[in-house]
């Protein structure tokens, strides 16, 4: 996933930042039902500025966030601070995550897995599991082909193009996806909910997606030891 290239270079500007500081209002509304499933720790990956870090923190969430920027980790750091909320953030990358297995109750990847081809994703997605406690949430939005962008520029890949004379993150490889693609993609997530729907301008669909992550009685117990280790 190589677009961090072209958002490390937006986070270093005010101008750049702009449009990026309020929460979607899709995260807003998940909050409550998140508290009804009792999920307290939360990773939010490729976090960027912290819009949904930030919030979720100051939702009462014990939250972590990763991006590959180190202008957007150097910029929640300084947010975090500055507002008296405890973020835990790293420079990381979505296919290593510095988190222990089974280790959080929900991961948020808004706007974030879909810079890849469909191998990246898998990738991507492994860790995600891995960090999940058995029965955890993986809340995340993935790149519509219904989008205006689907089938522009060059496929690099299987559903996956980039758009060589575009100026923005587009120059990276972007992954579309239809129903069929979200569970072929998601093996060993159960999809509980998700809708296709533009997100700001027009023709810029996305799916909004939330799925529980499978487990079976090892990966279970294991998560329950680790929690009660550490006091949960």
């Amino acid at each position: 996933m190589t677009a961090y290239f072209y958002w490390d270079q937006m986070w270093r500007t005010d101008e750049g930042r702009a449009d990026w500081s309020t929460p979607h209002p899709w995260v807003v509304a998940s909050v409550e039902p998140l508290r009804d499933r009792g999920v307290r720790d939360v990773l939010d990956l490729g976090c960027g500025i912290g819009r949904h870090s930030l919030y979720l923190a100051a939702e009462g969430f014990a939250v972590r966030a990763v991006d590959r920027s180190d202008a957007a980790v150097a910029h929640v750091r300084t947010e975090a601070a500055g507002h008296g909320l405890a973020v835990a953030v790293d420079v990381a990358d979505v296919t290593d995550l510095p988190c222990p297995t089974a280790s959080v109750d929900l991961v948020l990847a808004f706007n974030v897995v879909y810079h890849a081809d469909e191998v990246a994703l898998g990738r991507a997605l492994a860790e995600v599991r891995r960090v999940l406690r058995p029965g955890g949430l993986y809340q995340s939005t993935m790149l519509s082909k219904r989008n205006a962008q689907y089938g522009r520029g060059v496929e690099v890949s299987p559903n996956t193009f980039v758009q060589p004379e575009a100026e923005d993150d587009k120059v990276h490889p972007h992954l579309y996806v239809d129903a069929a693609d979200l569970v072929r993609l998601h093996r060993g997530f159960e999809l509980l909910n998700g809708f296709d729907a533009e997100q700001s301008a027009p023709g810029s669909y996305h799916w909004h997606c939330l799925f529980e992550a499978a487990g079976n009685v090892g990966e279970a117990r294991t998560g329950t030891a680790e929690r009660e280790e550490r006091g949960a």
